[in-house]
């Protein structure tokens, strides 16, 4: 109950659309019944008509039909229209507001949770929820109402007969509903299970099928998915069997009370009470009347499912941040240099310090490099600038400003981030540029590729800057998707660069042409460069060393003139120099 009322509450804004769509659904139902009933009680007066030779006024009856043939249709396309625009628009609001309390989450949050995981709730879980309102609230409001007005109008002909229908509804629409739903709760919730376990796999079996086949795991891994494949089906086959069941007890149910019904109106018939067109009107009204109630039992053994979704997302959305945004945030700083004094920071209270006691001084237009072997607490201190971790003791500060004065938004909106893993979407290059700045001109773009040192490549593409990157930008070099990566820090235009290995993984030639983007866009910007390749630390003016989330060392200033073939200076690196 607390998680539907928590749906409910975020259904609020589309109330409107919703009544609209549970009004429609009771006009369509009412229609049918009326329908059958209206129609059987005129071919049974025909009949007699007929037999008897007596004469019947049978204009109005027949005009009844057709307006009501026509209520049905025109009432069940705007039925299914404003049903489903409604269930769109909460589909819509619904994804929205997942993204937007999940990105403060990333990543430290997210790092819990499988790819495949995610995108399961995000999709699929979101998906279900439409099965509330559409399979669960319209059915179940219509159903409510419409049982009172068909009660309240079978009264006027026998109170009797109207006892049994509502009974007979309150078994079927009611009764059964409530034990089909938890017959199927456990089954529904282990199909949502199974398959986001499911989903989870395949995206890992896609993303990593190179890996799988040199370990020679793909075989388990197929095994695997075909086993969660037979678990879904074997609660999809429960699910089945209890909607199977509960089918035939709602007929069952129906074709009593019709039984019923007839057992009391047909002495009324015989004492005159009542008219014989008017017994074929009763025993088809009850007879239609099970439609209010036929859907009921399937839309709360979909409940189960959707609830199961709701948790699942909820679990997500009750999750804390990492870091607690400051309520009032400071103003701008008036600089950008970076200070940083006795930094401590750790991923949990049990573990080891990632970063112990960091002091590091980077002048407004000034360049850091920082090299140290795996685990050294490189990307820790990138987490802690860019304000996806937070950290325990020490200040950071940007110009004069404290780092926690200010929202993680401000911050990253100051960094322009080069990272080895260039993302680039599956669009066309001008798209990808407008991410940095969706309001760029071509100009701005073919000047940014200009300094990014790709112009010309672009230019010699098929499409220029429409040409389609593809999935991650394999339709790049390694190079050209890295040099697209330094454009759109160009056109982001930001005072601090944050370099995270932009060369790594890079042939010579390419990575003489990405440091010479480089140089160019580092220019009065303040930079941290993080890096194992030595050609790459040319460019900076100070190198230290990490090691165990300390500093270890600083080397002598570089000099760019490296680039072109001087020596490197030695570099301070764990107590030995290399």
């Amino acid at each position: 109950m607390k998680d539907l009322l928590r749906l409910l509450r975020l259904f609020r804004p589309y109330t409107l659309w919703m009544l609209a769509g549970i009004g429609l659904a009771i006009v369509v139902i009412l229609a049918n019944v009326g329908l059958l009933a209206l129609a059987g009680w005129f071919i049974t007066a025909m009949a007699l008509s007929g037999l008897s030779g007596q004469l019947i006024e049978y204009f109005t009856p027949a005009a009844g039909i057709r307006a009501l043939a026509v209520l049905r249709t025109g009432g069940r396309y705007a039925e299914r229209l404003v049903t489903h625009e409604a269930t769109l628009r909460l589909l819509s609001a619904l994804r929205v507001w997942f993204y937007q309390h999940l990105e403060p989450l990333a990543p430290a949050r997210l790092q819990y949770y499988r790819g495949g995981d995610l995108l399961s709730r995000i999709r699929a879980d979101i998906d279900s929820l439409d099965n509330l309102y559409l399979r669960v609230l319209v059915p179940t409001a219509a159903a409510a109402i419409t049982v009172l007005l068909i009660f309240a109008f079978m009264t006027v002909f026998s109170l009797d007969v109207a006892l049994v229908d509502l009974a007979g509804l309150i078994l079927a629409g009611i009764v059964l509903p409530l034990a089909t739903q938890r017959l199927a709760r456990r089954p529904g919730q282990r199909a949502v299970a199974i398959r986001a376990d499911l989903r989870s796999g395949i995206a890992d079996a896609v993303r990593g099928l190179g890996e799988l086949r040199v370990y020679q795991a793909a075989a388990n891994h197929a095994a695997a998915i075909d086993g969660l494949s037979r678990d879904l089906i074997t609660q999809q086959r429960r699910q089945a069997r209890i909607s199977a069941q509960s089918a035939g007890l709602s007929s069952l149910i129906a074709n009593l009370s019709l039984g019923l019904a007839l057992v009391i109106t047909i002495p009324l018939v015989a004492h005159a009470t009542i008219s014989g067109p008017d017994l074929a009107m009763i025993a088809l009204f009850v007879l239609g009347s099970f439609e209010a109630v036929t859907t009921l039992p399937n839309a709360f053994q979909a409940l189960g499912e959707t609830l199961a979704a709701a948790r699942r997302i909820f679990e997500i959305i009750d999750t804390t941040p990492e870091v607690v945004e400051p309520s009032h945030e400071a103003p701008m700083p008036a600089t950008f240099d970076l200070r940083i004094r006795g930094l401590r920071m750790r991923y949990a209270p049990d573990a080891p310090w990632a970063l112990d006691g960091i002091d590091i001084d980077i002048p407004q237009g000034g360049r850091l490099g920082i090299v140290g072997a795996t685990g050294s607490g490189k990307t820790s201190l990138l987490n802690v600038l860019l304000r996806f971790w937070d950290y325990q003791d020490g200040t950071v500060e940007i110009g004069d400003v404290a780092l926690r004065d200010l929202r993680g938004e401000t911050v990253r909106a100051w960094c322009a981030v080069v990272a080895q893993q260039t993302y680039l979407f599956n669009t066309s290059i001008r798209q990808n540029l407008l991410l940095a700045r969706p309001g760029a001109s071509d100009a701005d773009l073919c000047r940014a590729l200009r300094q990014a040192n790709i112009f010309d490549e672009i230019l010699a593409l098929p499409n220029g800057l429409d040409t389609f990157v593809g999935e991650t930008g394999t339709r790049l070099s390694g190079g050209q998707a890295r040099r697209v990566a330094i454009a759109r820090a160009f056109l982001k235009d930001t005072p601090i660069l944050i370099l995270d290995e932009p060369t790594e993984g890079l042939d010579a030639v390419s990575e003489h042409e990405v440091l010479a983007a480089l140089e160019t866009l580092m220019q009065g910007r303040t930079t941290l460069l993080i890096t194992h390749r030595p050609q790459s630390l040319t460019i900076v003016d100070r190198v230290i060393v990490l090691s165990h989330g300390r500093i270890l060392g600083t080397p002598p200033p570089l000099q760019s003139t490296a680039v072109a073939g001087a020596t490197l200076p030695q570099i301070l690196y764990c107590g030995t120099t290399r």
